[in-house]
């Protein structure tokens, strides 16, 4: 990393927001919605997954660089995080490790049986059995029992820990060999970091006894664990708000936040936390501020909102080709969206109701909701083919780089209705 760059911190259990950039133009805009409504919470402006780091031919250090530097421009001296997201592998964590992460969120969704919770109790034994040499810590959790302070009472019966085991075991066994990759080359290093664990990327929610399991062993193991993201109840859409039922995933907020707390503390983290206005006052309110969401296409789709606005003929182009590679991009992706959610841009003459339909305008959304429009998917799930696309790509860039101010302006927009959402539940658990 350029040693002339300002280092990135550790954010500890302070309310935290992290800014998901694909391009590497979005930071100022970032900044400006901070500036506007961020008091009380710290950024993390760099942050990109290896994943999308291969799909848009960026590196751990040119993620950084852009950051600090669109922080520079902005007028940003506070401190920020880095988030080296979704780490699968030791040469993942190397390549973050070299560039100066400071916060590694550890992904270990490749060991998780997601089919646990449909076997049979048959079955859940049979697999129990032939991993059950790998999960010798296992057993000190039969019988557990403990009362949250919510109210809600947790047992960890002989089958919750048995397909607990099966479902997330392996998956607690790689995130505290890859902690500890972690810990040894940054502490050679001398340097500060901070590990956030994902199991949300499940179809299935992470019960309370799972939740704890998965926790009180990692910290056993003495994994520096700031956040946890499990996999909530409802749905979490890309590029839509949060569909289930508000009154249920507050309960249900309450007592992972009681258990975090009580175990940790350590924060509760929402990952695919772009555009779920719904939910973040009740998610701030019922972890008394200690959160981290995470966002990352959203900025994406304000790009595309430029196009729309400054050149209509490569929004359209964009559209159409995204529409092309939908059915192959979809694939990773958990999307409601089909080709059927919008018309071909050709069928839409009027530009402004192209946007429209696409990207669905703030005014149109209920009050103290984010955008429901699934067509959003459409553009949301192709960014890696748009950006990496030898013509397409380079257009979408120079004409941000270009119209800067209006990027800026549409992302400073966008982000102060998330950041105020979040600060109305700091607001209520004050």
């Amino acid at each position: 990393m350029n040693e002339d760059l300002p280092s990135c911190q550790t954010l500890g259990m302070t309310p935290s927001f992290g800014f998901g950039d694909r391009i590497g133009l979005a930071t100022p805009g970032h900044v400006l919605a901070m500036q506007q409504a961020g008091q009380g919470m710290l950024p993390i402006f760099p942050q990109q997954s290896i994943r999308e780091m291969a799909r848009t031919n960026r590196t751990p250090a040119t993620v950084i660089a852009d950051a600090l530097s669109g922080m520079a421009t902005g007028g940003w001296t506070g401190s920020t995080g880095a988030d080296a997201d979704h780490l699968k592998t030791t040469a993942d964590a190397d390549l973050t490790l070299e560039a100066g992460y400071t916060f590694f969120t550890i992904d270990p969704s490749d060991h998780v049986d997601e089919a646990a919770d449909r076997y049979s109790e048959a079955e859940i034994r049979e697999r129990f059995a032939a991993i059950e040499d790998e999960l010798t810590w296992l057993g000190e959790y039969r019988g557990r029992q403990l009362t949250l302070e919510t109210g809600t009472q947790i047992e960890c019966t002989e089958e919750a820990c048995v397909r607990a085991g099966v479902k997330y075991g392996r998956a607690i066994n790689h995130t505290i060999e890859l902690a500890g990759h972690i810990a040894a080359i940054r502490g050679l290093a001398g340097g500060d970091y901070e590990i956030e664990l994902s199991v949300d990327e499940t179809d299935q929610p992470t019960t309370l006894a799972e939740h704890y399991i998965i926790a009180h062993r990692c910290l056993s193991d003495g994994i520096r664990l700031v956040s946890l993201a499990p996999r909530f109840i409802g749905d979490f859409e890309k590029g839509v708000d949060y569909k289930g039922d508000l009154d249920a995933l507050d309960r249900s907020l309450a007592d992972h936040a009681s258990l975090a707390r009580s175990l940790g503390p350590y924060k509760l983290s929402l990952h695919s936390g772009s555009d779920k206005l719904a939910i973040y006052a009740s998610l701030a309110r019922t972890t008394a501020g200690c959160f981290h969401v995470k966002t990352a296409g959203t900025s994406y789709l304000e790009a595309l909102r430029v196009a729309a606005r400054h050149d209509q003929r490569l929004f359209r182009r964009i559209i159409g080709f995204s529409r092309d590679r939908f059915e192959t991009e979809r694939a990773t992706y958990h999307l409601s969206a089909t080709l059927d959610s919008a018309p071909p841009a050709d069928q839409v003459t009027d530009d402004r109701e192209l946007e429209r339909i696409y990207l669905e305008l703030w005014p149109e959304v209920p009050p103290g909701r984010g955008f429901t429009n699934p067509a959003r998917q459409i553009l949301h799930c192709t960014f890696g083919s748009v950006l990496t696309d030898p013509e397409l790509g380079p257009l979408l860039h120079d004409l941000l780089v270009s119209c800067q101010d209006t990027y800026t302006e549409v992302l400073a927009d966008h982000f102060t209705r998330h950041l105020q959402a979040l600060q109305s539940g700091l607001n209520q658990a004050d």
